[in-house]
């Protein structure tokens, strides 16, 4: 399963961009889609999570700031990143989260896309 993340840039302090993250259509089962970032010589961390549900989870600072929602696919997520700061500069990945045979869960991630805000 191919995810296709876009919507990364170059903005200021403050300013907002918003990420979209593609899952294929014609696939089911999805039971999560969530983003995370990731800076040089750091792990990968996730920052926002939309489940199947409805219910979205953010994590670490960007609580009040970043707002994950559905598109009108639902294997499409947005990602409102808003009154960025400069800590927020990494590259941010999609990720999917896809129940499978036997309720095995498959996980998958995009291509990264680059965020870098100046102060």
């Amino acid at each position: 399963v191919q995810l296709q993340a876009s919507g990364g840039g170059l903005v200021q302090a403050g300013e907002s961009l918003r990420l979209s993250c593609a899952a294929p259509k014609n696939i089911g089962g999805i039971v999560s889609m969530s983003w995370a970032r990731q800076t040089p010589g750091k792990g990968r961390a996730l920052v926002a999570t939309l489940e199947r549900q409805g219910e979205s989870i953010y994590y670490d600072s960007v609580k009040g700031r970043f707002a994950i929602a559905r598109g009108e696919d639902r294997n499409t997520v947005y990602l409102q990143m808003t009154r960025l700061k400069p800590e927020d500069t990494a590259v941010y990945f999609c990720n999917a989260v896809r129940e499978v045979e036997d309720s095995a869960l498959e996980e998958y991630w995009g291509q990264g896309t680059q965020v870098t805000v100046s102060s």
